[in-house]
């Protein structure tokens, strides 16, 4: 079985390409006093939380190479 080939009109798609709309979006609504202040006060929190994330956990990752290594009694000869 063999199919039939038409040919298919793509210059709707062209055409798309270089159409331009004569009616503009309405402008965007700014924020307000109280939105302003709201992100400014969500990023603010994020940056102490990852800040205190950082200062909290760098000591818990640290090594104390000074310190020698504790011998339990045990190990210890009577």
């Amino acid at each position: 079985m063999s199919r039939r080939r038409e040919p298919v009109p793509f210059a709707f798609v062209a055409a798309a390409d270089r159409f331009r709309s004569n009616v503009t979006p309405p402008p965007r609504e700014r924020a307000s006093l109280g939105q302003i202040a709201g992100r400014w006060l969500l990023g603010l929190t994020l940056v102490a939380g990852l800040v205190g994330a950082l200062v909290l956990g760098t000591p818990a990752l640290s090594t104390d190479a000074g310190t020698p290594a504790q011998q339990s009694q045990a190990s210890q000869g009577r």
